[in-house]
């Protein structure tokens, strides 16, 4: 299947789609930043607050808690709401948790802030993803939510290059307080230019009836095979990388490889400059080949799961570089394969279900990365700091994914062609 043709009532894009665009990805941008910050502190963070690898890893995991919970609400806020409104409301929660992290001198106030971060980080992505939905025509799908994606991962790269940095010239407050200012700069630009939609291509008025709507956007969503497959897509391909760049990879590459810091902070910004990359090349093929997003998903798991495998079977103390270095590559894969998830979802229901859709989609990866968190944690408390074996819980957790991929694609794959036959006649039946 190619990718869809130009529709009526598309949206134009052009520059100043881009622009309006530009402004919600840079708030995305941000929210990253703040999101990763931790993973290049999470040592200090541990010296700080003077607790060990389980603690630690709470503070990502009630993050990301507050994030997974969020997604649905948060979508169900965007077909309501609009876009302009859950961003502002983003921008606002995030930027304070920042500055409340930056300040906290005990372990309770610290998770509070964090907790604070992870829900406004939750209205981020997917106000985005509708944004581009709005502004662009649905053929460019695909690629704008990889450049999405993509500047995901540039904002995770200034964690690793610049806000590790700053922690150690300027120490924690400084460092933490200082990129907060990055949260008020875009909710200037924010408040100023962006807008919902282009003039002329409004959404149609559709009614919100309290509780009963909800109950039937999130079943209407649900039900749909392409929205539960795209969901266990991102659960399964995410959380490797989440959980490598977010907390464990510096650990497991200082204490468990015997690397120093300098050397690990340049294998994480390896996964990030290889998402940057494996992003720009899986927009362009499925913009071109709608049905090589299936293929794409499965090859970048069975990659991960084989260089992890690699990795921790290797019979020395330590693995070869080479061996870091490929698992550094091949994890960047992770994020844009996330991101066929929404390919799944997106032609599955109709307009004014995106962001419910949407927001089902993005809980997988993040469930998924929350449950790894807290598993890999659990384990290195349990055998002494054993990455061995508490790394091994990935493999659990794509053994599952998988199983249901493989379930559902099938029925998603029917659904979809009978959407695509009805259009089709639909199109040839409206009088011009």
């Amino acid at each position: 299947m190619s990718a869809p043709a130009a529709l009526p009532g598309d949206p134009p894009g052009g520059r100043r789609a881009v622009a309006v665009w530009g402004i919600g990805v840079a708030v995305y941008f941000v929210a990253v930043i703040f999101r990763t910050s931790l993973g290049v502190a999470g040592l200090d963070a541990a010296d700080r607050f003077h607790v060990g690898a389980s603690a630690l890893s709470t503070f990502s995991i009630l993050q990301l808690l507050v994030y997974a919970g969020m997604q649905i609400p948060v979508g169900l806020l965007v077909d309501r709401l609009g876009t302009k409104r859950v961003l502002t409301f983003g921008v606002l929660l995030f930027t304070a948790g920042q500055l409340g992290f930056a300040f906290s001198s005990s372990y309770g106030a610290a998770l509070a802030s964090r907790a604070l971060l992870g829900c406004g980080d939750a209205m981020t992505f997917i106000s985005v993803l509708r944004l581009g939905s709005r502004w662009f025509p649905a053929r460019r799908g695909p690629l704008v939510a990889q450049l999405a994606g993509l500047a995901g991962m540039a904002g995770n790269l200034v964690s690793t290059l610049v806000i590790a940095r700053l922690l150690h010239g300027l120490g924690w407050t400084a460092a933490f307080a200082g990129s907060a200012a990055a949260g008020v700069v875009v909710l200037v630009l924010l408040l100023l230019f962006l807008r919902d939609h282009p003039e002329g291509h409004e959404p149609e008025p559709f009614p919100h009836r309290g509780a009963a709507y909800v109950r039937r956007q999130i079943a209407a969503s649900w039900r749909e095979p392409g929205t539960r497959l795209g969901m266990w897509v991102h659960f399964t391909t995410q959380f490797p990388a989440m959980v490598f760049l977010l907390l464990w990879g510096l650990p497991f590459l200082v204490e468990a490889q015997g690397l120093g810091r300098a050397a690990a902070g340049e294998l994480l910004t390896l996964v990030v400059l290889s998402n940057m990359v494996v992003g720009l090349v899986y927009g362009q093929i499925v913009a071109r080949h709608h049905q090589a997003r299936l293929p794409l998903a499965l090859g970048t798991v069975a990659a991960t799961a084989a260089v992890w495998a690699t990795v921790l079977a290797y019979p020395g103390e330590h693995a070869p570089r080479w061996t870091l270095v490929v698992l550094c590559a091949v994890l960047g894969a992770c994020g844009p394969a996330s991101m066929l998830g929404f390919d799944f979802a997106r032609p599955a229901n109709p307009p004014e279900r995106q962001g419910t859709a949407s927001g089902i989609t993005n809980m997988g990866g993040f469930v998924a990365s929350m449950t790894t968190l807290l598993a890999v944690g659990v384990l290195l408390d349990a055998t002494g700091d054993n990455y061995r074996v508490a790394f091994c819980a990935v493999f659990v957790l794509q053994a599952l994914g998988l199983g249901q991929i493989l379930r559902l694609r099938g029925q998603a794959a029917r659904r979809e062609r009978e959407r695509l036959v009805a259009s089709r006649v639909e199109t040839v039946h409206v009088p011009v």
